[in-house]
């Protein structure tokens, strides 16, 4: 279904689940251990888990804030994407790593909802990729402090809904929970 008709497989991409990033995030526990479930079964299943780690003034390479929280143990043949904006695909090698690996659809799950989680989700489907968001593995902070009048779990269920009323022509989009995959 997606406009890689070449490409018939899945991956799992976790986006910026980094220390300096799901610090304050809202029930980060929680989704943390979603997602390294989530990886775990997806592993179980061969379905390919690709990492995001984002850097910038603040999460600068090699320290503590930029590294992904040590609940989520990426293995020695999943590649991580380093990347410097919000959507993962600019600027980085994250489509040609998904073409190597016949990927043309992908499972996202991370951190910000808000911020980098919606941008990949928008940066996939615009360049062609079948996009599922895992509605209960993704999370966010309170931006109270910088004028958002919604808490982080209202912000979430917003961008549940707005992904899942996504269409676009050949192209597929939805949510789901992180207990109906790989099973």
């Amino acid at each position: 279904m997606s406009l890689f008709s070449d490409r018939p497989g899945t991956a799992l991409l976790v986006v910026d689940v980094q220390v300096g990033v799901v610090a304050d995030d809202w029930r980060r526990a929680e989704i943390v251990n979603r997602i390294a479930a989530l990886a775990d079964r997806a592993r179980a299943a061969s379905v390919p888990v690709v990492w995001v780690r984002h850097s910038n003034a603040s999460l600068i390479p090699g320290t503590d804030d930029w590294r992904l929280v040590p609940e989520l143990a990426p293995r020695r043949d999943e590649h991580i994407v380093e990347k410097k904006y919000g959507d993962a695909f600019e600027d980085t090698d994250l489509e040609s790593v998904l073409a190597d690996k016949g990927i043309g659809h992908l499972v996202v799950c991370g951190a910000q909802s808000d911020a980098c989680v919606v941008s990949t989700c928008f940066g996939a489907l615009v360049r062609g990729w079948d996009v599922t968001l895992v509605g209960d593995a993704h999370t966010t902070c309170d931006r109270s402090g910088a004028g958002v009048r919604a808490t982080p779990d209202a912000v979430i269920q917003e961008i549940n809904l707005i992904w899942r009323n996504r269409t676009a022509p050949g192209r597929t989009c939805s949510v789901v929970t992180a207990d109906s995959l790989w099973g």
